[in-house]
């Protein structure tokens, strides 16, 4: 399967916050080269594409109409720890929630 698999607390965790073991199709994707037997190996995504596949599960799969790009949290060297997300149905949580994260992408 993988050249090296998360460790099984981490593959737990994520099953329990994603809700499914579907996240394992937006963390890894089939590399372009085969390796020195000539198989395809999986790659890990960076950060990026997995911040945009939860994006698009709360959309979809949790029904919110209203989700926008979330904003990174990042630590004292700057190092993004966690994203935050925001997810509504309200139409006026969209100009308060954007007007927020505006504010502090800067």
């Amino acid at each position: 399967m993988l050249g090296h698999d998360p460790p099984s607390r981490g593959i737990e965790r994520m099953n329990r916050f994603w809700g499914d073991e579907s996240w394992r199709e937006a963390a890894y994707v089939e590399s372009d080269q085969g390796n020195f037997f000539f198989k395809r190996e999986l790659v890990k995504q960076d950060n990026a594409a997995i911040v945009k596949a939860f994006q698009k599960r709360l959309k979809t799969v949790a029904g919110f109409e209203f989700v926008p790009d979330p904003l990174p949290m990042r630590n004292s060297n700057n190092a993004v720890v966690y994203y935050l997300f925001f997810a509504s149905q309200a139409p006026v949580a969209k100009k308060i929630i954007t007007d927020i994260f505006k504010k502090y992408r800067a």
